[in-house]
């Protein structure tokens, strides 16, 4: 048996992809609704997220933006420990939702790498080799 532990599966376009973005929701703040803005469209565009994924992204736009609001408290109040902490923390979260979107560069290679049976057949790495190995 093949050892899987920490390894990712690959990302693949859902069967049932949103085909339009749907506005932010309104409770989002200003910083939160402009992260949704700006990711959703490359969201739509791979056909990663569905209506059941939308809580998800909602809660990385918000840990995004909370990263954002407390770095504008930085700059007018400076640093505080309290404040780094859960700057901190709302980074980690963001960057672990951000993977399970193809967000990041590497998740972005996974959705990427996803292929399906019919694609095997431009695959130039295929050349050559044995489709019982492939």
């Amino acid at each position: 048996m093949t050892h899987l532990r920490g390894v990712k599966p690959s990302l693949a376009p859902d069967r049932a992809p949103l085909t339009k973005a749907p506005p932010a929701p309104k409770w989002m703040t200003d910083e939160a609704r402009a992260e949704w803005k700006r990711i959703m469209p490359r969201l739509i565009e791979d056909r990663i997220i569905t209506r059941a994924d939308l809580t998800g992204v909602e809660n990385y736009c918000v840990a995004v933006g909370r990263v954002r609001e407390i770095e504008a408290l930085f700059r007018t109040s400076g640093l505080d420990k309290v404040l780094f902490g859960m700057q901190n923390r709302a980074m980690q979260t963001a960057r672990q939702l951000a993977a399970e979107y193809g967000l990041s560069p590497v998740s972005r290679a996974r959705v990427g790498s996803a292929s399906t049976d019919e694609d095997d057949d431009d695959n130039p790495l295929l050349i050559g080799r044995n489709r019982a190995h492939a």
